[in-house]
């Protein structure tokens, strides 16, 4: 497969990882680029190995990553200061999405790529492991704690025994 091959097949989905990593479309855009053009000159390399498009969205974590630990980074994301709807509203649900998708943000990066990786991009715990570079039981206890912060946050009962 050819780079070329590779990006108009899978850009569009890379887009969308760095977006939901990110929270931000501009951001997602060019941390997708940046990414790019660093697969680009290892192309070679990275189609060699069995799955280069796990390589590639590993690439774009820890890119997402590095972006937070630079100086010149230091952002404040300030939520915006808007009413909840009400149930009866039709926006109740689009309200509920995005107070969820705020609460996702505040997420450790790890935490918050898992949720990614395992709810938006529908991988296995195997491959989000390969992803992070991480065991696949870590990725499980990334979930649940995420999961559990994200319930406690919205209120929502756990019972005991509850799987994820």
């Amino acid at each position: 497969m050819t780079f070329e091959e590779y990006v108009s097949s899978r850009g569009p989905a890379l887009v969308r990882l760095a977006r939901l990593l990110t929270g931000d479309p501009h951001r997602a855009e060019d941390l997708t680029q940046d990414v790019l053009a660093r697969a680009y000159v290892h192309w070679r390399r990275i189609v060699r190995t069995d799955r280069p498009d796990v390589y590639v969205r590993r690439m774009l974590v820890n890119a997402n990553r590095s972006w937070w630990r630079r100086r010149s980074n230091r952002e404040l994301v300030v939520d915006g200061f808007v009413e909840r709807a009400g149930r009866a509203d039709v926006g109740g649900e689009a309200a509920d999405r995005d107070e969820l998708w705020r609460l996702i943000r505040r997420l450790p990066d790890r935490q918050r790529a898992v949720l990614v990786l395992r709810y938006y991009e529908d991988l296995d715990d195997a491959t989000i492991a390969q992803i992070l570079d991480c065991s696949p039981g870590t990725v499980r206890t990334h979930a649940l704690r995420a999961l559990t912060h994200l319930r406690a946050r919205l209120g929502v009962p756990t019972t005991n025994g509850s799987r994820l």
